[in-house]
């Protein structure tokens, strides 16, 4: 084991766009663990797009991240001491844990997980937070049901790539909103969408959504807001359902456009518009993560992963988030496992 700790810290809170000035890369000595605590050595690391709320001092559902503070982020790493814990040295877990090559935690905060289940990145991923977003947010919230219509934006990253598999599966005609040719291929090819629409080549959104869904709108699992999703509600239909995750296209913005334009269509349609956070389902996660590996295993859901290399490769992973630049869920890997 290292004697020194790379970690990434928040040096200054973005305006706009967060840019490379935005970090700050540290080096430390490899903490030691405290009275029931465990060191963690870092394999894998999450970087999501709620981080950038984080990063900000204004309001959100998640605390900011004061200057200076090192970031944190869902980890799969490798426990390498301990301190009174239940968890022993080679253990493989999951926890929020620092942007570094090595962090201590509370062993309860600790979650195990099995290795010869599924590939342990998964963990951060398809079975993990994105996975069981998509798992509530379509079962529940937009309450899908065989023979809808189901729309779903941000259809090529960690979440809208499973919600649209989850409603195919209950028999849905699936319709996802992505950024390029090849990611409209991997939709419809690998994951079996019914139909996808290229939204950076796509110049009327309602009316490729009309040829899509010619039916209109049934259930609706928005990660993206916009312009995109003021095409979707024009196209609802009556007691449709929308599920409000992610704003994507807004979080960077320094100024928020008038909004919201299309409300006058949830009095015609009746839909029931609610935004959600996975953490209202945290006792069923049992539920999801069980029903999602099987899945998995048995072949109903495909997942993609967009993995870089290295603790210094954290933050450009990070910011790729907002030019599309991942398929399925973007994931920093910073230490070898071995099994």
């Amino acid at each position: 084991m290292t004697d020194s700790n790379k970690r990434w810290t928040l040096a200054e809170r973005p305006q706009g766009r967060p840019d490379s000035d935005t970090f700050e890369l540290q080096e430390d000595p490899v903490p030691d663990p405290g009275p029931g605590e465990a060191l963690v050595r870092t394999l894998y690391l999450s970087v999501d797009p709620y981080m950038r709320g984080r990063m900000s001092a204004a309001e959100s559902y998640a605390d900011p991240w004061d200057v200076g503070e090192t970031l944190h982020g869902a980890v799969v790493g490798e426990v390498v001491a301990e301190h009174g814990t239940t968890h022993e040295t080679g253990d493989v877990v999951t926890a929020e844990l620092d942007w570094a090559e090595y962090a201590t935690a509370p062993g309860s905060e600790l979650h195990g997980i099995d290795p010869d289940a599924a590939p342990i990145s998964t963990a951060l991923g398809v079975l993990g937070m994105p996975g069981r977003t998509a798992y509530f947010g379509t079962r529940e919230v937009a309450d899908v049901d065989a023979g809808d219509t189901f729309v779903v934006t941000g259809a090529a990253g960690a979440v809208g790539s499973v919600a649209g598999q989850i409603a195919s599966l209950t028999g849905a005609r699936v319709v996802g909103f992505a950024g390029s040719d090849e990611k409209v291929r991997f939709l419809e090819e690998e994951l079996g969408f019914d139909a996808g629409i290229n939204y950076e080549t796509t110049e009327d959104y309602h009316t490729a959504l009309q040829e899509a869904a010619p039916e209109g709108v049934d259930a609706y699992f928005d990660n993206v807001g916009g312009p995109i999703t003021d095409a979707v509600f024009r196209s609802l239909n009556v007691d449709a359902r929308v599920a409000v995750c992610g704003q994507i296209s807004q979080y960077n913005a320094e100024s928020m456009p008038t909004g919201p334009r299309k409300l006058a269509t949830v009095i015609q349609t009746r839909a029931t518009v609610q935004g959600f956070l996975v953490s209202d389902f945290a006792p069923r996660f049992g539920e999801a993560t069980t029903r999602l590996g099987q899945w998995v295993r048995n072949g109903d859901i495909t997942y993609r992963e967009t993995v870089t290399e290295g603790i210094e490769s954290a933050p450009d992973a990070f910011l790729g988030l907002f030019d599309g630049e991942n398929i399925g869920k973007q994931l920093v890997k910073i230490g070898e496992y071995e099994d």
